[in-house]
Formats: structure tokens, C-alpha cells, sequence
């Protein structure tokens, strides 16, 4: 069974700049970027990418 590609939710420090169809999970600082991140990625079974602008996607690739 194909579960399909795609971003699954956006981590970011950047309150203004993000927008769209993946649930956004707003952080106060690097640290907690990095950690909620992390906890995603485990628990959505996903690829957490980071943008370099304060930005990281998590990403399921598709099978």
C-alpha cells in the first residue's frame, strides 16, 4: 500500500512567513525548533529537512 509523498507539517520561528496546508507548529527559539522537530519526525514516522531560514519541513517520502 502506497502511503504517498508529502509534507506533513512545518516547524518554524518565522510566524509571518509560513502559510499553507501542513499543520504549523510556531517555536520561540532554535533549540525548541530543533526538538519539536525532532519529535515529530519520530512520531509521524518522517524526514525533518531543514530550509536554513529558520524553517524545517517534515517530509514523508512516498513508497
Amino acid at each position: 500500500m502506497s502511503t504517498g509523498g508529502g509534507i506533513l507539517a512545518v516547524v518554524t520561528l518565522l510566524r509571518d512567513e509560513v502559510a499553507g496546508g501542513a499543520p504549523i507548529f510556531l517555536v520561540s527559539d532554535e533549540a525548541e525548533l530543533q526538538r519539536v522537530a525532532f519529535l515529530l519526525e519520530k512520531i509521524m514516522d518522517a524526514t525533518a529537512h531543514d530550509l536554513q531560514n529558520g524553517t524545517l519541513i517534515l517530509v514523508r517520502h512516498g513508497n
